[in-house]
């Protein structure tokens, strides 16, 4: 069984977000749902990418640090959105990442502000909406299905789903789809059963 580091979305650690780690302990896993709001939660989206905007490199560092601090090195990341793309990083930065679940976004490998190569041998999982104007028309898609198409040995599983709401693996929130996260929430433990 895997020891998960799970980031929240720019709403915060929503009840959504509690419900899926509780979903991932309930597999066997040990998941640290990590809070950088400190307990706020945000009202809606907009609120919450104004929080997020006011959040420091510094001040992320630091809470994660402080996470890190007591964990083992080998950890799977899992995140959504905003969160994604901290999971995506600590995936490709930090030593001994044992998978990624990339949630609703996906930071394209071949931009100038990347993270970096993907690591060897490190799969990942990514999902996300086929019309989310966040995900599918900002571009994480297309890199997304670049890089899937273009990891060795089949490592990154990339999967769509049809509709345009983003956050709806949270169902604490509006944009939920209950369809689609049951989906997502079954692959994501059967990746897991399959690579940890």
């Amino acid at each position: 069984m895997a020891t998960i580091v799970l980031f929240h979305h720019v709403q915060g650690l929503t009840p959504g977000v509690q419900q899926m780690a509780a979903e991932l302990r309930a597999a066997g896993h040990t998941v640290h749902a990590l809070d950088l709001y400190a307990g706020k939660l945000p009202k809606d989206f907009d609120a919450g990418m104004r929080m997020a905007g006011k959040m420091t490199e510094d001040k992320i560092q630091e809470r994660v640090d402080k996470l890190f601090a007591k964990l083992p090195e080998e950890l799977v990341y899992i995140g959504t959105s905003w969160g994604a793309a901290l999971a995506q990083q600590c995936a490709q930065q930090r030593p001994g990442a044992v998978a990624a679940v990339l949630l609703e976004s996906f930071v394209d490998l071949e931009a100038e502000w990347s993270f970096g190569p993907w690591p060897e041998g490190v799969p990942v999982q990514i999902h996300g909406m086929d019309q989310d104007p966040f995900f599918a028309k900002e571009g994480d898609l297309e890199a997304a299905q670049r890089f899937a198409r273009n990891e060795d040995a089949g490592l990154a599983e990339l999967f769509t789903y049809p509709g345009d709401k983003h956050l709806f693996t949270d169902s604490s929130l509006r944009s939920h789809d209950p369809e689609a996260r049951a989906l997502v929430m079954e692959r994501i433990i059967k990746f897991l059963e399959r690579y940890v």
